[in-house]
């Protein structure tokens, strides 16, 4: 048996990444998104991610592709530079393996090494227990929650938002100024 392996994702995984992403934009509340992206769009957003520097991984198990997770920057404002957002996202079949585990905990050193402060996680659905309870197992704390602000499938969804520290997190200043570049 085969240990599950965390990389960085390549445009090879594309397909993979659509078919994850796309049965979550079909079947699930985690995502906003009505219609699945395009693997162009998908493409396009992996380069947009990784030309910023930020982590975009793949949980591979077994040669397949069983899940994806990435970080990005949480607004675009220079004051939250050392705050990202991170997203996870598993294969309908690789619930409760630990490849969101392997993952989300990836992000966190990855970020980490790039010196950022704080991860947030804006979970869709409240009663998204399975990424509320990994996001917490990591030391994610609920920082709020936005009521009600999606509407898909029938329903109106609440926004969870949770957030951990990285590194020496708010304990110091950053490595930069605020100089303005």
């Amino acid at each position: 048996m085969t240990k599950p392996v965390v990389r960085a994702a390549g445009e090879n995984d594309m397909p993979a990444i659509q078919k994850i992403y796309g049965h979550h934009v079909l079947h699930g509340l985690g995502t906003f998104e009505l219609t699945p992206p395009s693997m162009e769009e998908l493409a396009r957003r992996w380069r947009d991610i990784t030309a910023q520097g930020m982590p975009y991984l793949v949980c591979e198990d077994a040669g397949a592709v069983t899940g994806y997770a990435y970080a990005a920057p949480y607004r675009p404002r220079p004051a939250y530079r050392h705050s990202v957002e991170d997203s996870v996202y598993v294969g309908p079949e690789g619930g409760r393996r630990g490849y969101g585990r392997l993952l989300v905990s990836a992000l966190i050193d990855r970020c980490t090494e790039l010196g950022m402060r704080q991860m947030l996680a804006v979970i869709g659905d409240r009663d998204n227990q399975g990424s509320i309870g990994l996001h917490r197992s990591l030391g994610f704390r609920e920082a709020g929650s936005l009521p009600s602000v999606g509407y898909k499938h029938g329903r109106w969804v609440d926004v969870v938002i949770m957030q951990r520290a990285l590194g020496p997190g708010d304990s110091g200043p950053p490595d930069d100024t605020d100089a303005k570049p």
